[in-house]
């Protein structure tokens, strides 16, 4: 599985390369009085937990520019810290407070499409909760659903989990308060949205608790690589899911490699085409969202 190695980090003068995602790297200082993380997103791309090539050009500024822009308007603990960010990353780093972060994945689900479609035409459930008869692929639920995963090492697949399973990881008073907020999230973010003619379908959080054991909105927050978000006004007057849910994110790269691979081996390198139309389109949220 090709995963990034530290001879892919980026040399940055006093930071000192600790760990690499899928599309981000993260730093700590050489002054080891200063406990900050300094976060770096790339421009990698990944899809069926590989990660590609070649990277989508800008996608590591884009993505912290609309974390940042995010963090700006929720009115939660973040995990931004204070400081100067090294100029040879201005534009794609955030400074981070140094978390004890959760093994669990909060996924908001206001529409049902994806995995979540799949498991209803199959049980008429989502994540094992009952929804009613008759939905269609993209159409908005009842209510939002707290959906949460387990987070699996590199390389492995994340878990749907029980909200029970999420009580017995992280005990029940920090279940309640992960669901809870997760959901407040959503609903603020679903509403900002909306404002600029958006769907926010679905989104994904991770959160950690700092020293004083306060529970703060950690790593990205409501960008393409982690959220679904769907023009309303296709939504409302397309004819089928694609036109109704084309969506301002990788979608472009899932769909070229799944007609062009059959996921055996290492995958092939994505043509420029693909690679630009992919870039447009984050490109496009940010500008739709004045971000």
């Amino acid at each position: 599985m090709s995963t990034p190695t530290d001879s892919t980090a980026q040399t940055i003068p006093g930071w000192r390369h600790i760990y690499s995602g899928k599309v981000r790297d993260l730093y700590a200082s050489e002054d080891a009085a200063d406990t900050r993380i300094l976060v770096v997103a790339s421009d990698r791309v990944s899809a069926f937990d590989f990660v590609l090539s070649p990277g989508i050009p800008d996608k590591g500024a884009l993505l912290t520019r609309l974390s940042r822009w995010w963090f700006d308007r929720l009115e939660v603990p973040n995990h931004l810290a204070e400081g100067s960010i090294p100029a040879v990353v201005a534009d794609r780093a955030m400074l981070a407070q140094s978390l004890e972060m959760l093994p669990v994945e909060c996924v908001v689900r206001g529409y049902i499409t994806g995995t979540g479609w799949a498991e209803y035409t199959e049980s008429g459930t989502v994540c094992g909760i009952p929804l009613p008869a008759g939905l269609q692929n993209g159409d908005r639920l009842p209510e939002p659903l707290f959906t949460p995963a387990y987070k699996a090492p590199m390389g492995e697949h994340d878990e749907n989990i029980t909200f029970e399973r999420v009580e017995e990881i992280v005990g029940v008073e920090r279940a309640a308060e992960l669901r809870d907020a997760s959901l407040s999230i959503y609903a603020r973010a679903a509403a900002i949205a909306e404002e600029k003619d958006l769907i926010l379908a679905d989104t994904k959080f991770e959160f950690g608790t700092d020293a004083d054991g306060v529970l703060r909105l950690a790593d990205e927050v409501l960008t393409s690589d982690s959220s679904r978000y769907w023009d309303a006004e296709a939504w409302r007057t397309g004819s089928t899911p694609n036109e109704r849910m084309a969506s301002f994110d990788k979608q472009i790269v899932r769909d070229w490699l799944a007609a062009n691979w059959d996921k055996q081996g290492e995958p092939p390198v994505l043509p420029e085409d693909v690679v630009e139309r992919t870039a447009a389109r984050y490109r496009e949220l940010i500008e739709r969202l004045g971000a």
